[in-house]
């Protein structure tokens, strides 16, 4: 499984990336898990907003935070 968190290292961007990983080690699920930074890398995603969230090819949530549980339930649908 791939997961990429999508923003400019912004606070928010932060807490996305910890709560990715902790879902993802809560679930004990094999992930690697980008953080992505570069803002030519973001737009080509066709994000419009950060951070964002993708798991497997799929945006999952963008323009906000979800929580550990929000991350988790993502996951389990992309499976």
């Amino acid at each position: 499984m791939e997961i990429k968190v999508l923003g400019g290292g912004c606070a928010n961007c932060k807490k996305l990336l910890q709560n990715a990983t902790q879902a993802v080690k809560e679930m004990a699920v094999v992930a690697n898990i980008l953080y992505i930074t570069d803002m030519a890398a973001i737009a080509a995603s066709g994000l419009m907003r950060t951070p964002g969230l993708i798991i497997n090819g799929k945006v999952a949530s963008y323009g906000r935070v979800p929580t550990v549980e929000e991350i988790k339930v993502f996951i389990s649908n992309t499976k």
